[in-house]
């Protein structure tokens, strides 16, 4: 229902979004969703036409009003859910939409400027915030959602999260919402969980409702992504503690969700994390180049074992 003070040209326009949606739309739901009277709309229609905007009508029981030929498409009119909708998926199919020198970045600002600053404003937050890599395994959250957590992120106030475990519990979980982060395509909350008090990734399509707190908070100084990277290395059930032969600038480029590293000397790193899945993080492992051993970490060693054993039946075949 739109507020009383709704102008009677503002009235006309969303009319016209409703036309646009739904050619033969009746005058009576056109009312309903309009909260008006079938008078008002009738009164509507001669606004749109005054402003040379064919409106046609069709009388009888299957009767209703439609856009004529001939019109010429007024400016996009998006909601705010509608136009983070549109952010999340481009940023899903491409990872360079953040950029703004690229055709897709480029487009998409192009889209961010054409809105009301009110609709824009969560969007552009969404796309600075985020660091998108595509997957064919990603999980869209809902834009409302997002958009909750974001503008709480922007007004750097604490929100009640009910959330759904992988495993299915549900819970309610006071967090201070930092950042949303995206991932190979899931979009994950990064915040300060105030019951543990740990930084903490929630899924945002694991979020169902999002409830802002009166409390505030200081977000702390970091990077997003790269904090978001370094959470997803700690924690899990499966502990790993791996000596690499080779300097730590050597080793930058390993994946951050592998753990931290650790310079022990000048050609030795160690790396410390954690995973819940050790044959992955095996495979992972296989890419160094250069010789390390697990010093830590039973499932994890195992799963090097069974990979190595793997790799040398294959080389053993390939020699046959």
């Amino acid at each position: 229902m739109l507020r009383d003070e709704t102008s009677p040209t503002a009235r006309a326009l969303l009319m016209l979004e409703l036309l646009q949606a739904s050619p033969g739309i009746s005058a009576d739901r056109l009312a309903s969703r309009l909260g008006v009277s079938t008078r008002a709309i009738r009164r509507y229609v001669e606004i749109l036409r005054e402003a040379d905007i064919p409106v046609t009508s069709v009388r009888g029981p299957a009767g209703g009003y439609r856009l004529g030929r001939g019109l010429r498409l007024p400016p996009l009119m998006f909601n705010a859910p509608e136009a983070l909708a549109l952010v999340m998926a481009v940023l899903d199919g491409h990872h360079d939409a953040s950029d703004p020198h690229t055709p897709v970045g480029s487009a998409l600002g192009k889209l961010l400027r054409a809105l009301p600053e009110s609709v824009a404003a969560q969007a552009k937050a969404v796309r600075m915030a985020t660091a998108p890599v595509r997957d064919r395994g990603a999980a869209r959250p809902d834009p409302e959602t997002t958009v909750a957590l974001v503008r709480a992120s922007e007004a750097r106030r604490r929100v009640d999260i009910d959330y759904r475990s992988e495993a299915g519990y549900e819970r309610t979980i006071d967090v201070e919402p930092w950042a949303v982060v995206v991932r190979h395509g899931r979009w994950y909350l990064l915040c300060q969980a105030m019951h543990a008090g740990e930084t903490r990734a929630y899924r945002i399509d694991r979020v169902r409702s999002v409830r802002e707190r009166p409390e505030t908070f200081a977000p702390p100084d970091l990077d997003p992504a790269s904090a978001l990277e370094e959470h997803l290395g700690q924690g899990w059930e499966h502990p790993a503690e791996v000596v690499i032969h080779a300097p730590v600038d050597q080793l930058r480029w390993l994946s951050k969700h592998l753990g931290r590293l650790e310079a022990i000397n000048e050609g030795t790193t160690v790396l410390r994390g954690s995973t819940s899945n050790p044959v992955m993080y095996a495979e992972q492992l296989a890419l160094i180049p250069g010789d390390f051993e697990v010093r830590r970490g039973d499932e994890v060693r195992a799963a090097v074992a069974a990979l190595g054993r793997r790799l040398t039946a294959a080389a053993r075949l390939s020699a046959g």
